[in-house]
C-alpha cells in the first residue's frame, strides 16, 4: 500500500549535523527528543502531532522536554472517526474504504496537523494496541505511522504543500508496550526524516529495517 503522494521522487529536508546521534538505535528516548528539539528550534522549525491509538503519549514525552515550546506547536487526539474528520480534515471516505488504521488516513492526519496547526513537520498515528479490536488483516500491535514535512517557502521543492508517507509496523507485547513502541518509532522516523534520508515508501522500509532493529520493528509491504 502505497500513498499517492509518493508516486514520484520527493524533496528531501535539509541535512542536518548530528543525525548519526539522533537515530542512534542506543539513545534513550530524553537524549533523542533533546536534539529532535534542538534541531528544530535552532532552524526555527516546528511540529505538530496527530495522535489517535496513542492518546497524547507522544505529545507527553515531547512535552516532558524543558523549554519544548520554542519548537513544539501543539497536537491532536483524534481517537474517534467522527474526531479526524472534524478536527483535522480526513476523508469521511477513507474509513469505509480502508479503515482508520491504513496509511491513508495517517498521512491524512499528518497533514492536516501541518495545516490546521500552521507547522514545518507534523507525525501521525494510528494503530490497534489491543487488548481486542484486532483482525485478521490488522492484528493487535498493527499500528500506522504518517510523517509530513512541509518544504520552506522558495525551497527547490518540486510539489506545493506538504509532503507525507506512512510505514506499518507490528508491535509485539501488551497495550501499552505498542503505544510506547509506536513512540518510539515516530520519533527515531522524525529525526531520519530531519536528516536528508528521503521521502519514499522504499526509504520507510529501509529504515524499518535499518535504523530500529533492536526494537523489532517489522516492515509489511501489500
Amino acid at each position: 500500500m502505497v500513498d499517492q503522494d509518493n508516486a514520484q521522487p520527493m524533496p528531501r529536508p535539509p541535512a542536518w549535523n548530528g543525525t548519526d546521534a539522533m537515530t542512534d538505535g542506543g539513545l534513550d528516548r530524553g537524549s533523542r527528543i533533546r536534539c529532535l528539539g534542538e534541531a528544530l528550534a535552532t532552524r526555527g522549525l516546528r511540529l505538530a502531532v496527530a495522535e489517535s491509538c496513542t492518546g497524547g503519549l507522544l505529545a507527553a514525552n515531547l512535552t516532558d522536554q524543558a523549554g519544548s515550546s520554542s519548537w513544539f506547536e501543539g497536537g491532536w487526539v483524534t481517537y474517534s472517526n467522527r474526531a479526524k474528520q472534524r478536527d483535522l480534515a480526513v476523508p469521511s471516505s477513507l474509513f469505509a474504504e480502508v479503515g482508520a488504521v491504513s496509511g491513508e488516513v495517517v498521512t491524512a492526519m499528518a497533514r492536516g496537523a501541518i495545516e490546521r496547526a500552521d507547522v514545518d513537520y507534523a507525525v501521525a498515528i494510528s494503530g490497534v494496541a489491543g487488548p481486542g479490536g484486532g483482525s485478521d488483516t490488522k492484528p493487535v500491535g498493527t499500528v500506522w505511522i504518517g510523517w509530513g514535512y512541509r518544504a520552506p517557502t522558495g525551497s527547490d521543492a518540486t510539489q506545493t504543500g506538504a509532503t507525507t508517507f506512512a510505514s506499518r509496523f507490528r508491535f509485539p507485547g501488551e497495550r501499552q508496550a505498542v503505544r510506547e513502541a509506536a513512540v518510539e518509532a515516530a520519533l527515531q522516523g522524525l529525526c531520519a526524516h530531519l536528516g536528508g534520508k528521503g521521502w519514499s515508501q522504499q526509504v520507510a522500509s529501509e529504515w524499518s529495517s535499518a535504523h530500529w532493529p533492536a526494537a523489532g520493528l517489522k516492515w509489511s509491504e501489500d
